[in-house]
């Protein structure tokens, strides 16, 4: 996999996670992508408060991102 198709297919995740973050007042983007195994996410809105938010990183956010880029090892929030 391409470094582009790598990014494509981590907003294709982040696509997919966004509307559940969106009906709680958060949203998420994409910050950068390292050597084509770490991604460096921003959790934004309602999310940068919420109690729940390192749990919604790993269950949510990071399994989805897997799910498309299996070569991803980490997936980091910056806030």
């Amino acid at each position: 996999m391409t470094t582009v198709e790598i990014r494509e297919n981590v907003e294709k995740a982040l696509d997919e996670i966004r509307p559940f973050l969106n009906s709680d007042g958060g949203n998420i983007s994409l910050v950068e992508i390292i050597d084509d195994k770490h991604v460096k996410v921003r959790l934004e809105g309602a999310c940068t408060s919420c109690n729940l938010s390192i749990s919604t990183m790993k269950a949510g956010v990071e399994t989805t991102i897997k799910k498309y880029v299996p070569q991803i090892e980490t997936v980091e929030n910056i806030a």
